[in-house]
């Protein structure tokens, strides 16, 4: 007979409510991925005030898997993250990755998702304003090399020429190709009538320089280098449509964060 009683690394994704005095935890560890545990006990349950969003520690499970049943018998929690609780833009920022966690169940690559989800909630925790938006940008990203889908920035899919170079004049993202196209391509896709704001965004030089040194350069010196918040703008809705476009379905965590995130 397996084990029952199990522990692992984890981060709560969310929390429902089920029945009357219990609840559904969505958790997510290096292991196991995303996946769901029952959380029992009314409201005077200690474990209530533990096995909340965004916290992260060692769960304790007992498992029965010939019933499919998962609970939590307890929580060593490590990190709380207050500030993910109160300030608006760090909440809506979290919920988003959790949601992008939880479509893509990790894209398989448990351990890597956990890390790259641990860093950025840690990275929000201890940053402001600008600071934490440009800490999105980077997860959204990373994300997307763990997903397969990260086109390159650094030369044109059509002709090969290097377009991620500040000296580069920037460079159009083709969606039915997922990669950049030069200015001097982009004529041939724009006749074809597959150029348009919604369909072949540009980016400037700067914001591909930026997303190829988020590749290739230590994360400490990718956060002390300057973003506009021309670029920043960029690349966010940017990087919202390529998540979006790989995950195949709308993001309920953007259209609820319209106008904060």
């Amino acid at each position: 007979m397996p084990e029952r009683n199990k522990s692992t690394q984890a981060i709560i994704l969310s929390v429902k409510e089920q029945g009357e005095n219990n609840r559904s935890a969505c958790i997510v560890s290096p292991d196991r991925g995303v996946f769901y545990a029952t959380l029992y006990g009314g409201a005077k349950s200690k474990m209530r005030s533990l096995v909340q969003p965004f916290n992260k520690g060692i769960i304790y499970l007992y498992e029965d898997e010939a019933k499919h049943f998962v609970k939590i018998s307890d929580f060593d929690v490590k990190k709380c993250h207050l500030s993910l609780h109160t300030d608006i833009y760090k909440m809506m920022a979290a919920n988003l990755a959790s949601e992008i966690l939880i479509k893509t169940k990790c894209a398989g690559e448990y351990e890597s998702s956990f890390t790259l989800f641990a860093a950025f909630l840690e990275g929000i925790e201890h940053t402001q304003g600008f600071d934490s938006r440009t800490g999105t940008i980077r997860f959204l990203w990373r994300y997307l090399k763990i997903l397969g889908q990260q086109p390159d920035v650094n030369t044109c899919t059509s002709c090969t020429a290097p377009i991620s170079t500040q000296n580069a004049l920037g460079g159009s993202f083709i969606r039915h190709i997922n990669g950049f196209v030069c200015k001097d391509c982009a004529p041939s896709y724009r006749e074809s009538q597959t150029f348009s704001k919604e369909q072949a965004p540009f980016l400037s030089s700067t914001s591909l320089f930026y997303l190829n040194a988020v590749n290739t350069l230590r994360p400490s010196t990718v956060r002390g280098m300057e973003l506009s918040k021309e670029n920043e703008s960029e690349l966010k809705t940017f990087l919202f449509m390529l998540i979006e476009q790989a995950i195949g379905s709308r993001l309920n965590s953007l259209e609820t964060g319209s106008g904060i995130l």
